[in-house]
């Protein structure tokens, strides 16, 4: 399958990480023969028995000894990118390949959360600004179905010849027909608040069954799971293994499980491209803590300290659209907005500074219109302008410059314009790490340029001096001290 490998890796431009997991799941692929066992059976019968997933792993650890389960009741597979090298993407590329090598025309994306969820209902709809699949001709001409959350009652998700007649299935005539499902986690649940069974669940007029029942009797039916370590201690996994997948590919820049007794890593990463590795390959931004120079915090309240780092931020952030705006006319290139994070204790806090940041004495009033808060406190309508100035926050137009969060921003919110965080969250400083600079690893323009101030990402934290030198000098370590 090298020819399908070669042409899908150079229609999307993949990098040498998303082209290496493409090339082990075709070496799974055909050593499996996960889709030989699609075509021996019929859409009624279970798509994954005991003795072949346990067959089945026996192959996978044979060459990839470190897969020592596959953690489902179906063959699973993670494959560990660190965050900004491209999960997205790579996804398109599973699909794309899965869908051109051997025929697999339905696909289940499940999202841990709305604003991911959102996110990839954006990624796979055609012209997109980060459409997954541009550059694929043969989805071009017949764009995949997506069905979501929103619209799968309509009973457009359905294929009827496959409930009547499965050896459709691999009739050329077929080939190009694709659903690709995209659902949030909650969608799924088996367990929801009442006692009732999640809405999917539920009879449809449409099919005669639920359409939940209906994805889970497809012969063909492959699950990608994007942060899958947000499906390992929830009511989802029970309903992930309903959905009786012929194979499973999770996504992750994180496979660990977080318990009392400490992180558990998985058991089932066949493939790992960590943080330290993307730093040096140069995919993602230079995490850089910025600090004042013999600064002294315990000589400062808590209040005054806020304060102080927060003006410190603006002052970066303002310095830092000089820079990009200067690199953009330079050099041609685009425009590119940058906005700056912070992390509050809690909602209230987060309103605090909200308060602070609008009023006319804050920078003259300069960002009254340019700062919005992201936290559970904001509900209904008012979350749904929420999520969609979050996915709107890279444009020009959108004003947005300032973005307050409580801890719901830690994963699978991809942005490249996040150039300042400014953590007033007590966190020790590899927390700090893990759960702040991923959002603003990403690179704007696809690559490092060579200018200190468009290819870093600045860190304030004045109160974490020590913590953070202690961490920086680690051999290890993903960040440096400017």
């Amino acid at each position: 399958m090298n020819r399908q490998i070669n042409a899908i890796s150079g229609r999307l431009s993949l990098r040498p990480p998303q082209r290496e997991s493409l090339e082990i799941l075709d070496r799974i692929m055909e050593s499996t023969g996960l889709v030989e066992q699609v075509r021996n059976q019929s859409a009624s019968q279970k798509p994954v028995s005991p003795e072949s997933l346990s067959h089945s792993l026996d192959i996978v650890t044979a060459d990839y000894p470190k897969v020592t389960d596959f953690e489902r009741e179906f063959p699973s597979l993670c494959f560990a990118l660190a965050t900004g090298v491209g999960k997205t993407r790579l996804m398109g590329a599973f699909i794309s390949y899965l869908n051109l090598a051997h025929g697999l025309r339905n696909f289940f994306v499940l999202a841990p959360n709305l604003t991911i969820y959102n996110k990839l209902i954006s990624d796979f709809t055609p012209n997109s600004p980060k459409y997954v699949f541009t550059g694929i001709a043969e989805f071009a001409v017949t764009p995949p179905i997506i069905v979501t959350g929103e619209d799968y009652e309509s009973g457009k998700g359905v294929r009827d010849e496959w409930r009547l007649q499965p050896h459709l299935l691999h009739d050329p005539a077929y080939s190009s027909d694709v659903h690709i499902n995209i659902f949030n986690i909650s969608k799924i649940n088996s367990e929801v608040r009442g006692g009732k069974s999640p809405r999917m669940k539920r009879l449809s007029e449409y099919i005669g069954d639920s359409y939940f029942n209906y994805l889970a009797q497809l012969p063909d039916l492959v699950l990608l799971m994007d942060e899958s370590h947000r499906y390992r201690a929830s009511a989802g996994v029970r309903a992930i293994n309903e959905l009786k997948p012929i194979l499973g590919l999770e996504l992750t820049a994180t496979p660990l499980i977080e318990t009392s007794k400490g992180a558990i890593p998985f058991k089932n990463v066949i493939y790992d491209y960590p943080l330290a590795r993307a730093l040096e390959d140069g995919y993602v931004k230079e995490p850089a803590v910025v600090t004042q120079k013999n600064f002294r915090p315990q000589e400062y309240s808590r209040e005054e300290l806020e304060l102080i780092k927060l003006e410190d931020g603006i002052r970066l952030h303002e310095s830092v659209k000089v820079e990009l705006e200067t690199y953009a006319l330079q050099t041609g290139s685009r425009r590119v907005k940058p906005f700056m994070l912070i992390i509050a204790r809690d909602t209230t806090h987060a309103r605090h500074l909200l308060e602070t940041i609008q009023s006319e004495t804050f920078f003259e009033g300069r960002y009254t219109n340019k700062v919005i808060q992201v936290d559970s406190s904001t509900k209904g309508k008012k979350e749904d302008e929420m999520v969609e100035r979050l996915l709107a926050v890279e444009s020009l137009e959108e004003p947005t410059e300032i973005v307050i969060h409580v801890n719901m921003l830690k994963e699978g919110w991809d942005v490249t314009n996040l150039y300042t965080i400014v953590p007033l969250r007590a966190a020790n400083a590899h927390v700090l790490i893990e759960q702040s600079i991923g959002r603003g690893l990403r690179l704007p323009y696809g690559r490092r340029t060579g200018v200190a101030a468009v290819d870093r990402l600045n860190i304030v934290a004045h109160d974490k001096f020590q913590e953070i030198v202690d961490e920086a000098s680690r051999p290890d370590s993903v960040i440096k001290l400017t």
